[in-house]
């Protein structure tokens, strides 16, 4: 299962609860997490991996970041 969550235009803490509610209701699978600030991408990361997921790859395209979740 795949799922994205659009967190542009989103101020901390924002990003990360919408990350770890997408996780927690997902269990397992792959997340997409699109925010827009340097704060919101390590914040993410990190609430993330604490929940045991895995940060696949992070890309940058114009100042917004695509973060790729994996969770088993």
């Amino acid at each position: 299962m795949s799922e994205t969550i659009d967190a542009r235009g989103l101020s901390c803490p924002q990003p990360v609860l919408d990350t770890l509610a997408q996780i927690a209701a997902m269990g397992s699978g792959e997340l997409k997490v699109l925010v827009d600030t340097e704060a919101s991408k390590e914040n993410v990361a990190r609430a993330a991996q604490s929940k045991g997921w895995r940060v696949e790859s992070i890309t940058e395209d114009n100042g917004e970041y695509c973060l790729k979740l994996t969770g088993a």
